[in-house]
């Protein structure tokens, strides 16, 4: 069975791995499974992703649902991160989301997530060669498939080497 770096790195160039991406994720990633959410292109520099408009992610007037939005930019930087720095290196966890609503969505949407190289040295490898953890902060747009923005938001990543965290899984 392929791991998961595997199955990202094949995932950018094969419509029929995005595929087998997407039913993992939602393996792997039980919680988010009932959203629908799709990792439409995914690079080593940027992923976009979607959230479909369905009842499921429907608030009481019938737009996306708030936190859907929210954890359709969560899950889109983290993939994007974990794409670059690989699963097995460091461990990533959630430290905050600070999040703005515009726009009611009331269709599908898309976030659009991209990184530098340079970006990933500055901001996580070169600082923890000297601290235990690091935050990096990951400012994202949702925008329904006319262009409206739904959200901006920046989702703070705390990374650490697995070998310094404490926790057992």
């Amino acid at each position: 069975m392929l791991q998961a770096d595997q199955l990202m790195e094949k995932a950018q160039h094969s419509g029929f791995n995005r595929w087998l991406l997407n039913q993992a994720l939602n393996h792997m990633i039980p919680f988010n499974k009932p959203h629908g959410f799709k990792v439409l292109e995914i690079s080593k520099n940027a992923v976009k992703t979607s959230i479909p408009y369905k009842k499921r992610n429907f608030n009481h007037i019938k737009g996306l649902h708030a936190t859907a939005l929210a954890t359709l930019s969560e899950f889109t930087t983290g993939l994007l991160l974990l794409n670059n720095l690989g699963t097995k290196r460091y461990r990533l966890i959630l430290q905050r989301l600070d999040i703005e609503y515009f726009y009611q969505g009331k269709m599908a949407a898309e976030a659009n997530f991209s990184l530098t190289q340079e970006w990933i040295k500055n901001t996580i490898i070169d600082p923890l060669e000297s601290q235990e953890s690091v935050i990096a902060p990951c400012p994202i747009e949702v925008v329904d498939l006319d262009g409206n923005r739904l959200t901006l938001a920046t989702i703070y990543w705390q990374l650490k080497p697995w070998g310094k965290v404490r926790t057992k899984l």
